[in-house]
């Protein structure tokens, strides 16, 4: 049964890498809903931050692949109940819908959204939350004419308390042994 996992992949900073990355899913025919690459906490170690609809199986095969990578320190996968996450939308909508003071202004406020940018012709706005959430207030502000949108993939950390450099000093021990 397919359902919605995030794998966060550790790696080095390494031009290339993301197409290398990409490619395993490609070839698996697996569509990425969306990623993001950032910092990690240690320095030098990348995190992209993918998400995908699909069956638990693939998902454990695709990690295991990516962990064969060169330059691949690390990839975990997680159900949506193991994350802390969110995402980032921006709206670009005219100014002259929120001078007013009509009803867009109120489905800011209902939403919590918060103005980024005023400009004489536009103002931007920017929501944080779950996916559903930030296309929630898409629904809403479309019919009053959304100049540009942007969303960013999911960013995402895990509830389990062990950190990226635990796991690393297992997996040194375990080189260690052998």
């Amino acid at each position: 049964m397919k359902k919605q996992y995030t794998i966060s992949v550790f790696t080095e900073d390494q031009i290339g890498l993301l197409n290398r990355v990409s490619i395993i899913f490609t070839r698996r025919h697996i569509n990425i809903e969306s990623i993001t690459a950032s910092e990690s906490e240690m320095q030098g170690i990348h995190r992209y931050t993918i998400v995908l609809h699909e069956a638990e199986d693939l998902v454990m095969k695709v990690v295991k692949q990516l962990e064969k990578q060169v330059d691949v320190v690390m990839a975990f996968y997680h159900g949506n109940d193991e994350l802390i996450h969110q995402e980032i939308a921006l709206y670009k909508l005219e100014t002259a819908l929120l001078v007013s003071g009509g009803k867009v202004e109120k489905i800011l406020r209902e939403h919590h959204a918060r103005i980024i940018s005023v400009e004489p012709d536009f103002t931007v706005i920017e929501k944080t939350g779950f996916k559903e959430d930030t296309q929630r207030l898409f629904n809403e502000l479309e019919p009053y004419g959304i100049l540009e949108f942007a969303r960013s993939g999911r960013v995402a950390v895990t509830k389990p308390m062990k950190q990226l450099k635990e796991y690393l000093n297992e997996i040194e021990i375990t080189t260690l042994k052998q």
